[in-house]
């Protein structure tokens, strides 16, 4: 068995690696970058050495250092985890000739697979079912154009040496297809230094169904089942499980045995995954990766096995001592990502400090894989995933019930975040029944993102009463008795109200409050009634005459944060000074959305642009983002240039 283990990652996988290891009695190395300095897995790994600036091409990325390390410490084995180097050959080859062990494939391996074209290919040679596409080696403008015109519209551009959504573009009309290119290729060529292309037709409502498969150095190949990845955002995974539901045991058989049919095909070992695409009880193979999924979790609660222990046995020479006909599911298991972003504002990627990160822990059927604490701050460089949250059942609908009920556990505050998305789309009546696709959460987009919870008046009733008692509670601890202090109002005759304005969700709401001997009474606009207010174990809860409504609660220096049943509501008190009109820096015009850098600014000074045109292409958290024009205008000044960095809220353009 390996000794001594060089994690060449960070986050939540490095972690995870690290606790196998730990189990195996492996120590364990971690590098990092100065923007990790204190990151999880640097205080959980034995030792730990710093390896670049913040900048993965700096840091994560760098390969020479990342060796040298690994080689002074007197490891004897690198696990890449995923993303970064994890599917370079180069890197492979390299820790190879560096006399270490690659916990992963053999470098022949990952080249073989590392090109989807090359890929396609292969499996073509292998019998292995393929979608209808180009996969070729020219690359120009105009035969990218000609290849999927000729396929048929629509199609998906896809990075050939890519993973992770990233480098991904479905084209819809030929007037698209110029631009999709270029954005694919440019976020192609940042991701993985590669800008080559392949094209497929775009299969209509197809379920995205991977397979896991283990293989040893001695022939042995087998697949841990499969699994649904097709609840999807922008082609990044959003929700998984295991097994994929609603397949027939013919279908999962034939998908499992091509799956081996692959892997053996370019003499694979080590854990991997193939995926497919699923239409009409008919499967096409997409890709593989050749590295541990994000989402193997999932298997592992349904095999009982731990996977990272045995990515660490193969590559110390182990043979697998289990054939496919002993391997049987147990139960199912349900995933879903947490992001540190705003769904209310097209999900835009968060950058900040996480105040509070709290979780529930313990029950033998939950799991979160995480590499941040309370106080970590998450920054502009890299992935913004929080968390995997995952749980496993007898059944599906206990495993959605189980992970429904770990998500309304847990504490997140600081930014903005996904979990109350989650909850509303773990709870959706079309995905308890399973009526899964990948455009599943695009045609829900509006239902998931808009629909009104019928306690949004309880939570403004319960934010304002709760703004109130601190005013006060402040006021008896100044000992200042005087009616000018305080937020409460005093009248020498007359009703004691108080007036009380509150941002929630972006929204100004205004009211008067005033307390009664068991409560408060509430009126706005024309409404009015009364309600009880009281503060219990981390909830907060409000009651009337008809009903009781408890909502988890999170303070942070951002305000209040209440949640219930997967609706959340961010509130804070507006003071008046801070909602008069025109209190900005007076700049008109477009500003950054985050900490970021600029990749192509497609406009100039002077220039008139339409409603929803594209103005600048910026690079955050490794995804590619697009300002569009809101309105009609003129552009007066351009600010920025391609390859600037820029800050959150710094004017790119300014405008007449």
């Amino acid at each position: 068995m390996i000794k001594k283990l060089l994690i060449a990652n960070r986050g939540e996988i490095a972690c995870r690696v690290i606790r196998t290891a730990r189990k195996l009695g492996v120590r364990t190395v971690a590098v990092y970058s100065t923007a990790d300095a204190r990151a999880r897995h640097v205080q959980m790994a034995d030792e730990a050495y710093c390896i670049g600036p913040a900048p993965t091409r700096e840091s994560y990325l760098r390969a020479d250092k990342i060796i040298e390390v690994a080689k002074q410490c007197g490891a004897d084995a690198i696990h890449p985890g995923y993303g970064f180097l994890s599917e370079n050959s180069g890197f492979a080859a390299a820790v190879a000739d560096a006399g270490l062990t690659f916990i992963g494939p053999s470098a022949s391996a990952i080249a073989a697979m590392g090109g989807k074209s090359q890929a396609k290919s292969l499996m073509q040679q292998a019998g292995v079912p393929l979608i209808p596409g180009y996969h070729g080696e020219a690359q120009d403008e105009a035969t990218l154009v000609a290849k999927s015109l000729e396929i048929g519209l629509p199609v998906l551009l896809k990075a050939s040496a890519g993973g992770g959504g990233k480098g991904m573009r479905a084209v819809h009309a030929p007037e698209e297809l110029k631009e999709a290119i270029l954005g694919a290729q440019r976020e192609g060529l940042s991701s993985f230094g590669d800008s080559r292309l392949l094209v497929e037709k775009l299969l209509v409502k197809p379920r995205h169904v991977e397979v896991q498969v283990l293989a040893d150095k001695h022939g042995n190949c087998v697949y841990l089942f499969d699994r649904d990845c097709s609840l999807q955002r922008r082609h990044q995974k959003v929700v998984e499980e295991a097994p994929a539901p609603d397949l027939s045991p013919e279908l999962r058989r034939a998908m499992g045995e091509a799956a081996v049919q692959a892997a053996k095909a370019i003499g694979y070992s080590n854990a991997g995954t193939i995926e497919f695409l699923v239409a009409n009880n008919a499967f096409y193979f997409m890709e593989m990766n050749t590295r541990l999924q994000v989402e193997h979790p999932v298997t592992e609660m349904i095999s009982g096995l731990d996977l990272v222990e045995w990515q660490l046995r193969i590559a110390s020479g182990e043979p697998l001592p289990f054939t496919q006909d002993e391997l049987k599911p147990n139960g199912c298991a349900v995933e879903v990502r947490l992001y540190a972003e705003d769904p209310a504002h097209d999900f835009l990627p968060q950058i900040g400090r996480l105040t509070r990160f709290s979780y529930p822990q313990g029950a033998d059927w939950q799991r979160v894989d995480t590499g941040f604490q309370s106080g970590d701050e998450i920054s502009p460089y890299y992935d913004p995933m929080l968390a995997k949250v995952i749980a496993w059942g007898e059944t599906r609908e206990l495993a959605i019930t189980r992970l429904v009920q770990t998500l309304a556990g847990m504490r997140v505050s600081g930014l903005r975040h996904n979990l109350s998305y989650l909850q509303r789309v773990l709870s959706h009546p079309d995905f308890i029944a399973g009526q899964l696709d990948t455009a599943f959460l695009i045609q829900r987009h509006d239902d998931l993102l808009n629909r009104q919870s019928p306690h949004h008046h309880a939570a403004l009733l319960t934010a304002a009463a709760w703004f109130f008692t601190q005013q006060q509670s402040a006021t008896a601890q100044r000992g200042d008795a005087s009616p000018w202090a305080g937020l409460a109002s005093w009248r020498l005759c007359g009703d004691n109200h108080t007036h009380l304005r509150l941002n929630l969700n972006d929204e100004v709401c205004e009211l008067d409050l005033t307390p009664t001997a068991d409560g408060f009474h509430w009126r706005q606009d024309e409404q009015e009634g009364r309600f009880s207010f009281s503060d219990f174990e981390e909830q907060f809860v409000w009651q009337d005459d008809s009903s009781r409504v408890a909502f988890n609660v999170t303070i942070d220096h951002h305000g209040l944060q209440l949640t219930h049943e997967g609706f959340l509501w961010q509130c804070s008190l507006v003071e008046p000074w801070k909602h008069a009109k025109g209190a900005d820096d007076g700049h008109a015009g477009y500003r950054a959305p985050m900490t970021g850098r600029i990749t192509a600014v497609l406009v100039s000074a002077g220039q008139t642009v339409k409603k929803g045109e594209a103005l600048v292409v910026m690079e955050a958290m490794k995804m590619e983002h697009r300002i569009t024009a809101k309105d009609d205008c003129v552009l007066s000044e351009v600010r920025v240039s391609a390859g600037d960095l820029v800050q959150d809220g710094q004017v790119l353009l300014a405008i007449e």
